[in-house]
């Protein structure tokens, strides 16, 4: 009783959660696809990947299938999946070519399977075999390729339609047959649909303005039977059965090419009246694409998607944002526009380090207040650069290291006018007098600050000026010192301001936070080797001055009773962090646990020293109050239970 309350629940919820997804804007797009590069075992399985524009697509599940083969088909092997969306708010349908030819062949195929899910990620799948189900019409049966499934809106049914060839006739047409209501098999015995003068495949139908369109690969034969002419073609008719009406005219641009065209798949883009004509050019291992708004003038020219995979055969559905959450929870991938809430933030969960993979980010700095981590960060803007491009900043936040919430960005270097530079560098946050203050770096034109009334921002230039400047920086010469502010506030509430590139320089500042209050002075002691990222912390009435330290960078540090010192070197706290120059460390204590956190330049292959990613590991100190080194792990962390 218990297990079938629990199904009945299960499947209202699913039901439930189709016609939500219904009434929500469809805002992306789903490809569902076999791949062909890689190991051939390996191709013929149903994959998807997902896009924002229907132009640049991801891969999901770092391309591995979403499904096995050997668990749905008959052969092993699947190719040619085509997706539909439920007319009746019923789930989602698929069907696919049952067919394994790095097994057996292409000499035969003995017919399809159909899939059905509530969610797109858990699918219930049936095998038809044509000649063992209907031996009468389809014996010495050779292919059954390429099916779809289209939503026939006047019988409330689902028409599945594929291409058909016999070992007693050659020719390929296409068949049709309404499936039964629970997607399992066909209501009765397929019938011919459509037959082209010179046979055709990959069948797509579309409905626009009271005509059904069948768009396929064609062909144009002489007079003795030798094939002239191949690419995409459409018939058309006002019925869904027929009779459809051939045309001959090419619809793809290679038509007069030698390039070979198949598996064409037609869908509409989401608020437009523009269609996409989509084909898989499968000896040059390419997808291109014509537009259309009324489904019979094409774009002459083709446009290629920008895509992280090899797809070949396979079609498009739009999805809304719960669907595209429901994939990403599932499988990973989908693009970051598509998991944006309403209100601009983007939830994401961390596997390890780097815990942001979507983006770059660098020169980490940590606010903690309450049971949130604030973590602020810079942002490597492209991948595999060749110098430092940052031109915004970037806010996250979490309550367990996992979890994190991507804010809108907060902050852009265009917000400093005075920051001619450009250059969006390192900052640090502080609280004070219920205001969050950002101090940042700009390269060469000095340390601004910006205030914000809660911790995600937006930040206002609250100077109109830098508070600090390299004229400020009287033991250094080069033109990029005044960089890398730190922000302490000591147990008297008295804030202080670390910064410095070569020179380490500290001072005072004033209660409003955004004066210097007295003498600017510099660090020094022995064994002081400093190169940039300034911090300070405080454990049991002892400080932490960290610091980068030669070049490639290590963080190093020193330690002291007081914190403007003096300090006494303790030594190297981590080593240089994997394939990037620079190092960049924020010490934290967050819910009685201490971490260190830091960039490397790890992503790969884009990562490096101009393209880097914050990482977080524990900080562990000895029982004398030194500090263990960090050691840097892709595990890394997560607040207990």
């Amino acid at each position: 009783m218990m297990k079938s309350l629990k199904f009945i629940l299960t499947a209202l919820l699913f039901a439930q959660t189709a016609i939500l997804s219904a009434q929500e804007n469809m805002e992306g797009y789903l490809f569902a696809y076999f791949e062909g590069r890689g190991p051939g075992e390996k191709q013929e399985q149903i994959r998807f990947a997902v896009s924002d524009d229907a132009v640049n697509w991801k891969a999901l599940n770092n391309n591995q299938p979403v499904m096995s083969s050997a668990e749905i088909s008959a052969t092993g092997g699947v190719r040619d999946p085509h997706i539909l969306r439920g007319g009746k708010n019923d789930g989602f349908y698929m069907v696919a070519t049952d067919m394994y030819t790095v097994k057996n062949g292409w000499e035969t195929n003995p017919g399809i399977v159909l899939l059905h899910s509530d969610d797109l990620i858990n699918w219930d799948s049936s095998i038809i075999n044509l000649e063992k189900t209907y031996p009468k019409s389809f014996k010495n049966t050779k292919w059954v390729w390429a099916p779809q499934t289209f939503y026939d809106t006047k019988k409330g049914k689902y028409l599945v339609y594929f291409t058909v060839r016999s070992y007693d006739n050659l020719k390929l047409d296409f068949y049709a047959a309404y499936a039964n209501n629970d997607f399992t098999g066909f209501e009765s015995t397929p019938k011919l649909l459509y037959s082209a003068k010179d046979g055709a495949i990959d069948g797509d139908i579309i409905y626009k303005d009271g005509l059904y369109h069948l768009f396929y690969k064609g062909n144009t034969k002489d007079e003795n039977g030798k094939e002239v002419q191949n690419g995409i073609k459409q018939a058309t008719s006002k019925k869904l059965l027929g009779p459809y009406t051939e045309s001959f005219e090419y619809l793809d641009a290679y038509a007069e090419d030698p390039t070979v065209v198949e598996g064409s798949s037609v869908f509409k883009l989401n608020e437009t009246d523009e269609y996409f004509l989509m084909y898989d050019l499968y000896s040059n291992g390419r997808y291109e694409f014509q537009h259309s708004t009324d489904l019979f003038e094409f774009t002459k020219e083709t446009e290629s998607f920008t895509k992280d995979f090899f797809p070949r055969h396979g079609s498009v559905i739009s999805i809304t944002k719960t669907e595209a959450k429901r994939l990403e929870n599932q499988w990973g991938g989908v693009p970051q526009s598509l998991l944006t809430e309403a209100d601009g933030t983007y939830k994401f969960r961390s596997n390890g380090n780097p815990i942001i993979t979507h983006k770059f980010t660098a020169d980490p700095a940590a606010l903690v207040e309450n049971d949130t981590l604030w973590l602020f960060t810079g942002h490597d803007y492209e991948g595999g650069q060749k110098g430092y491009k940052m031109k915004d900043w970037l806010v996250f936040s979490t309550t367990d290291m996992q979890n994190w919430t991507e804010h809108p960005v907060p902050m852009q270097i265009t917000d400093f006018p005075w920051a001619t530079s450009g250059d969006a560098y390192a900052g640090h946050l502080a609280k004070r007098n219920g205001k969050y203050y950002w101090y940042i770096s700009t390269n060469w034109n000095g340390i601004g600050v910006a205030v914000a009334d809660k911790p995600q921002g937006p930040y206002k230039d609250v100077l109109g000026k830098p508070l600090l400047t390299n004229e400020d920086c009287f033991a250094s010469s080069h033109a990029w010192t005044c960089i890398d502010p730190a922000i302490f506030i000591d147990k008297d509430d008295q804030p202080w301001i670390f910064w410095g590139n070569g020179v380490c320089y500290y001072a005072k500042l004033k209660d409003n936070m955004i004066e210097i209050d007295g003498e600017i002075k510099k660090i020094d002691f022995e064994g002081f080797e400093f190169t940039e990222a300034p911090w300070v912390h405080e454990r049991n009435g002892t400080y932490y001055l960290t610091y980068a330290t030669g070049f490639p960078e290590k963080i190093a540090y020193a330690m002291a009773d007081r914190v403007d010192g003096p300090y006494e070197y303790k030594g190297i706290l981590n080593e240089v962090a994997g394939n990037s120059n620079t190092n960049h460390q924020s010490p934290i204590e967050f819910k009685n646990d201490w971490y260190f956190i830091y960039h490397n330049g790890s992503i790969q292959t884009d990562g490096g020293s101009y393209s880097r990613s914050v990482c977080i590991d524990k900080l562990e100190y000895n029982a004398d109050g030194t500090i263990k080194r960090v050691q840097m792990t892709t595990e890394g962390v997560s607040i207990p239970d």
